[in-house]
């Protein structure tokens, strides 16, 4: 398996959807591809923090601040003509 068929798999890896073979041969991979490894472990851990998280309100103040600040910071890309497509 390369890298690019291993990225390809990851999510189904990640979620359990993967059939036996195809799960071996990305778990090969794994045992050797130490960039692959730490992509899937990376994610793996991510996913188990995001998870765990709870919701929280924000303060009011602070969520109109960071409205504020995210609408400056695109209007300059605007200005300047660097507004990504």
């Amino acid at each position: 398996m390369k890298c690019s068929e291993f990225l390809q798999e990851l999510t189904n890896y990640l979620d359990g959807v993967l059939d036996a073979r195809t799960k071996a041969e990305l778990e090969d991979h794994l045992a050797w591809c130490h960039n692959c490894y730490v992509v899937c472990d990376t994610t793996k851990k991510t996913i188990e923090i995001y998870r765990d998280s709870q919701l929280y309100a924000l303060p009011e103040n602070l969520r109109d601040r960071l409205r504020s600040a995210i609408m400056a910071k695109c209007q300059a890309r605007k200005k300047s003509g660097s507004e990504p497509v």
